[in-house]
C-alpha cells in the first residue's frame, strides 16, 4: 500500500470528564484565571484515571475565547502546571462557543488515524478576567515612541498623550460585523420565527429544574471537582418555575414590540473550565477503563449572518446548527428518531426553540422534549464560553453510559460568527 494511501479509521472512545462547578461571572472566581481554572479540571481528571506517569496521555489541545496575551500558550502553560506529565505535547484552538467541542474532535482525529493512543481535550473562559486593551491611539502613541530614533523624537512623540488616551478598550460582546450583542441577534432570530415568552420561559424553567435532579441523583459525582468553595453550578436555581420567571422584564429586542428575552431564558456571563478524556479502544482496554460512549460523526457549519436572510431567520447569527445538523445526519443515515438523547446547547432558550423549528422546516423530524438536555444545559449550569462543549460531551456520554444498553445521543452547539460544531455519540 502506498503510504499515502488512506488509512483505516479507528473508533474513538469518550472515556470520562472533569469540570470545574460554573460560576457567575464577578463572583466565587473573579480573580481566577483561564489557566487555573484549567489546571483544576485538567487535575481532576488526571487524578481520577490514574494519568500522572511519563506518556500516559498523548496531547492536551483547549482553547478559551477570551484571553490574556500571558495566555497565548494557554494549553501548554496549564499541562506544566499539571499533575501531568510535563512532556505532553499541547496546543491552543479557537472557535468561539464552539471551541470546547472542536478541541474534542482535533483531538479524536488523531486518535481516528492512529497519529495518538489518548488525548485530553477542552476549554475554559472567565468573563469576570476579561482583558482590558490599551486604548488604540496610544497604543499607536507608543508604538511610534519605539520606533523613534533619539531620545528627543520619544518625548514629541509621548508628549501627544493626552488624558483621552488613557481610558482602557473594554471588551465588547457584540459581532464587528454588525455591532449588534449575540443577545440582539437572538432577539430578531425569535422575532422571525415567532418564538414566545411563554416557550422560552417554560423552557428555561425545565433546565433548572432538571440540572437539579441530575445533581440530587448523583450524575456529576464523577464529573465536577469543587473549587474555590464550588460543588455546584452556582447560577442553578432548582425552584425556578415559568411563574418566577414571567416576572422578570425583558432586556433584549428592546427596539420592537413584544420583546420575549429576559436574563432569565438567556445564559448569563459565567466562568469554568472543562476537560474530556478520549482514547483507542486498545488503549481504554489496557487500562481497564471503559468507554462510556463513542464520538462517531461531527459536521461544521457558518451562516451569513451579516448579508444573508437575517429576517426571515435563516440566516440568524446562532442557526448555523439549523444547516449543520441535517446534513450530519444524511451523511450518517439517521433520522432525529434514531437519537435516544438530544443536546442543544442554550445559549438562550428562544435559540433552541428556533434551531427546532428550523429542523423541522429542513424536513427532520420533531425532536421529543422528553429526550432534550435531560440533564439541563446551559441555562442552568451557565456558559464560560470555551468550556460548554466539553461540558456537553462528557455528560451526554456519561447519560448514555448510564442507560447499560445501545443508545445515540446529538450534540449542537452554536458559536459567534454565525457558526456551528454538531456531533453524534453512540454506545453499542
Amino acid at each position: 500500500m502506498s503510504p499515502l494511501a488512506a488509512q483505516p479509521t479507528r473508533r474513538v472512545a469518550v472515556l470520562g470528564g472533569a469540570r470545574v462547578p460554573f460560576a457567575r461571572s464577578d463572583g466565587p472566581y473573579a480573580t481566577a484565571a483561564n489557566q487555573e481554572m484549567l489546571t483544576a479540571a485538567l487535575n481532576g481528571l488526571v487524578g481520577r484515571y490514574g494519568l500522572q506517569e511519563p506518556g500516559a496521555v498523548g496531547e492536551f489541545v483547549a482553547g478559551a475565547v477570551l484571553k490574556h496575551s500571558r495566555d497565548f500558550n494557554l494549553a501548554r502553560e496549564t499541562v506544566l502546571g499539571s499533575a501531568l506529565d510535563p512532556r505532553t505535547p499541547a496546543y491552543d484552538i479557537q472557535q468561539a462557543c464552539g471551541t470546547g467541542l472542536q478541541a474534542v474532535i482535533a483531538a479524536a482525529n488523531k486518535i481516528a488515524l492512529g497519529q495518538t493512543e489518548s488525548a485530553i481535550a477542552g476549554g475554559a473562559d472567565t468573563a469576570s478576567d476579561a482583558p482590558l486593551g490599551v486604548n488604540d491611539r496610544l497604543r499607536r502613541i507608543l508604538l511610534e515612541a519605539r520606533r523613534a530614533k533619539s531620545a528627543g523624537g520619544r518625548l514629541k512623540a509621548l508628549a501627544k498623550i493626552r488624558p483621552g488616551h488613557l481610558v482602557p478598550d473594554i471588551p465588547r460582546n457584540a459581532e464587528p460585523r454588525t455591532g449588534l450583542s449575540m443577545g440582539e441577534h437572538a432577539a430578531v432570530t425569535a422575532r422571525a420565527w415567532g418564538i414566545s415568552r411563554e416557550e422560552q420561559d417554560a423552557l428555561a424553567a425545565t433546565s433548572h429544574q432538571r440540572l437539579a435532579a441530575a445533581y440530587e441523583r448523583g450524575l456529576f459525582q464523577d464529573l465536577v471537582v469543587p473549587f474555590r468553595g464550588l460543588a455546584r453550578d452556582q447560577n442553578l436555581r432548582p425552584g425556578s418555575t415559568v411563574e418566577k420567571l414571567a416576572a422578570l422584564k425583558p432586556v433584549f429586542g428592546l427596539d420592537a414590540p413584544g420583546p420575549t428575552m429576559t436574563a432569565g431564558n438567556s445564559t448569563p456571563l459565567t466562568d469554568g473550565a472543562a476537560t474530556v478524556l478520549l482514547a483507542s479502544e486498545e488503549w481504554a482496554e489496557a487500562r481497564g477503563v471503559e468507554p462510556l460512549a463513542y464520538l462517531t460523526a461531527y459536521e461544521t457549519a457558518a451562516v451569513d449572518f451579516a448579508g444573508g436572510d437575517v429576517a426571515g431567520g435563516e440566516d440568524g447569527l446562532l442557526m448555523a446548527p439549523a444547516y449543520a445538523v441535517p446534513r450530519m445526519l444524511e451523511r450518517a443515515g439517521l433520522g432525529i428518531g434514531d437519537f435516544d438523547l438530544v443536546e442543544i446547547h442554550e445559549a438562550f432558550a428562544s435559540q433552541v426553540l428556533a434551531t427546532l423549528a428550523a429542523w423541522e422546516k429542513r424536513g427532520l423530524e420533531p425532536v421529543d422534549r422528553a429526550r432534550l438536555n435531560v440533564a439541563g444545559s446551559s441555562l442552568a449550569t451557565g456558559h464560560p464560553f470555551a468550556a460548554t462543549g466539553a461540558r456537553i460531551v462528557a455528560t451526554l456520554a456519561t447519560l448514555l453510559a448510564e442507560r447499560e444498553g445501545p443508545g445515540r445521543g446529538l450534540i449542537s452547539v452554536c458559536a459567534a460568527g454565525g457558526q456551528g460544531v454538531t456531533a453524534i455519540l453512540e454506545r453499542r
